[in-house]
């Protein structure tokens, strides 16, 4: 099978394909998602609260999710393999350069920060020296504390200017992808509209190129509360795989997300 590559990503969303991503943290759940055809795995943050049992994501350290992409990139031979940058992990620009230098040398092929404008320096200086940028904007989980909880974001006129207008500086500063979470439906297809570079949604609505969903959530196991908008699909396969499988062709066929995973 060939790679996954951020420009097979943007063909597929030139050519309106749809596109499926999971997070993974080991070298097993990996090559299981990989095989079936995951086009993107992300070694998330969210590790904090899924692995290590934390209420958010801050705990998680640039060694956590180093060591995690080890273990999934000995797991991966298709998919687009992106990591975390984790809290305060890239609050400078030379910070940035020296934790994004380790992840990628860990085995990814991206790394994720969360935030708009003032990481544009940041985003610029990565792609100019080969490390490639992956956006994230709306709910950022990092910034829990500043917004209060985990709470939809983008839901009023001026807020919503604002994430779009974040969007397409970080494309027009290099980002090669963008991960949106828990905006509404209309706004996340306005950026998906807006960008030349490929649109990853969770809790975002349909219109976005892509889907990602963390898999625990996925299988079902996520410990305490279980997002609106995610789906339990080993509940309604019975197997793992098969629940992937399902995964993917629900996103691809445009049945996933449906109307009750989605925020108005």
């Amino acid at each position: 099978m060939s790679k996954i590559t951020s420009s097979t990503l943007r063909t597929f969303k030139t050519e309106g394909k749809k596109f499926t991503a999971l997070t993974a943290y080991d070298a097993s759940f990996a090559n299981a998602f990989d095989s079936e055809g995951v086009d993107v795995l992300l070694v998330g943050d969210s590790m904090g609260m899924v692995l290590q049992g934390h209420n958010d994501t801050l705990p998680v350290t640039v060694d956590d999710i180093a060591y995690h992409t080890r273990c999934v990139r000995r797991g991966v031979e298709r998919a687009l393999l992106i990591a975390d940058m984790p809290f305060m992990s890239y609050a400078t620009p030379e910070q940035t350069m020296i934790n994004a230098t380790t992840l990628m040398q860990a085995g990814a092929n991206m790394v994720k920060v969360e935030g708009g404008h003032w990481l544009l320096e940041s985003v610029k200086m990565l792609t100019e020296r080969g490390i490639p940028v992956c956006g994230h904007l709306g709910l950022t989980p990092q910034s829990v504390h500043v917004f209060g909880g985990f709470k939809i974001q983008g839901r009023d006129a001026d807020n919503a200017q604002r994430i779009l207008d974040e969007a397409k500086a970080l494309e027009a500063a290099g980002a090669q992808l963008l991960v949106v979470e828990c905006i509404p439906a209309p706004l996340a297809k306005a950026i998906t509209d807006a960008l030349t570079i490929p649109v990853i949604g969770i809790g975002a609505g349909a219109d976005t190129d892509g889907q990602i969903l963390v898999m625990h959530d996925v299988l079902g196991i996520s410990s305490g509360y279980i997002p609106r908008f995610s789906k339990n699909y080993l509940k309604q396969t019975g197997e793992i795989r098969s629940a992937v499988r399902a995964y993917i062709d629900e996103v691809t066929q445009g049945v996933f997300p449906a109307e009750e995973h989605t925020f108005s």
